[in-house]
């Protein structure tokens, strides 16, 4: 029932931009910190950004000077702004947000993001 959609994801340059939204959609009674974490191939999921409701935003290292995280929250929706792409960001990239009040994280499908020539 409670469903994050996810969208922009595609094949990139190095060096290139990419969007990435999602938005939360269904019934839920609030949601608080969401985020973005991303899985390559063989390797774990990591974390790449959250944002708290209140804007308050947190990255990994390798990403922290490169990718912008921001929300509507009135759309429930977050975004992830991603600059100077590198090869090492080629992953599926998933969206998650939480629901303070039941306890629950809710997770995206993933959408896939490749950084190529």
């Amino acid at each position: 029932q409670v469903q994050l959609v996810e969208s922009g994801g595609g094949l990139v340059q190095p060096g290139g931009s990419l969007r990435l939204s999602c938005a939360a959609s269904g019934g839920f009674f609030s949601l608080d910190d969401m985020g973005w974490y991303r899985q390559a191939p063989g390797k774990q999921r990591e974390l790449v950004a959250t944002i708290s409701r209140g804007g308050r935003s947190n990255y990994a290292d390798s990403v922290k000077d490169r990718f912008t995280i921001s929300r509507d929250n009135a759309k429930n929706t977050v975004y992830l702004q991603m600059n100077s792409l590198k090869a090492e960001d080629t992953a599926v990239y998933y969206c998650k947000a939480h629901s303070t009040i039941l306890e629950y994280d809710y997770w995206g499908q993933g959408t896939q993001v490749t950084v190529s020539s």
